[in-house]
């Protein structure tokens, strides 16, 4: 399916991959008879009622979805975006890809994709409106919002990142702790909960700068980039 051409561009034969999603602006080249159409990922229009906390998760869950487009066809498409380095990912049955919007390249079509939340905990208990609130807070001060990018299915992803990848395994008796900054996605059975011990010194920008981390359990493979730069 997707094909390196070298560690910042793919390519894809669009016709043997029945369809490529791949955010705006991505496209480089393509040969062939190609068509490309405006994409909507299920769940990710607000579309959520209510008021207060239910609003605002209605929002950060839109704004975690970037613009994409629909590529289909026959011909061969190269796919960059912004100089920033490209991994492939080949999905198998069964696991399960959740990747930052902004993190995300492109996919075949195939893939069933939504949004789903990330929960959060810390300081004084995990769920409910307080945990909502936090994770609020939480995504607002590190980039990593309530809500992530999920595909599943057979078919292949392609993942961006400043600075080149780290495959980290999941699957010890310890958790990975990430940097909210740094992290890029996590393949497999591998669930991710946002801890925090947020204050409002660090709300006002005078903490350590080390309040929210990322904890990842399970089986798989979590994807880091080199940087804690915010694509």
């Amino acid at each position: 399916m997707f094909e390196k051409v070298n560690g910042k561009v793919v390519k894809v034969n669009v016709g043997m991959a029945g369809g490529v999603v791949a955010r705006n602006g991505a496209m480089l080249f393509y040969t062939g008879d190609i068509s490309f159409a405006p994409h909507q990922i299920p769940g990710a229009a607000p579309g959520m009622g209510g008021g207060g906390i239910m609003r605002m998760a209605g929002r950060m869950m839109a704004g975690e979805h970037e613009r994409t487009m629909l590529a289909t066809g026959n011909g061969e498409v190269h796919y960059g975006f912004a100089g920033l380095e490209v991994h492939v990912v080949q999905m198998q049955p069964g696991a399960v890809l959740r990747v930052e919007a902004s993190r995300l390249l492109a996919s075949t079509a195939a893939l069933q994709s939504s949004i789903v939340s990330v929960m959060s905990s810390g300081g004084g208990g995990g769920g409910g409106l307080m945990g909502a609130l936090r994770g609020a807070a939480s995504g607002a001060l590190t980039g990593q919002g309530m809500f992530t990018t999920q595909l599943s299915g057979q078919g292949a992803a392609v993942l961006l990142a400043h600075g080149g990848f780290l495959e980290l395994q999941v699957g010890g008796p310890n958790p990975i702790v990430v940097d909210p900054q740094a992290f890029v996605a996590a393949y497999g059975n591998v669930q991710t909960e946002l801890k925090t011990a947020l204050s409002w010194r660090d709300a006002v920008g005078r903490g350590s700068g080390e309040a929210m981390q990322l904890h990842c359990v399970g089986q798989g493979v979590v994807y880091v980039q080199a940087s804690e730069e915010k694509l």
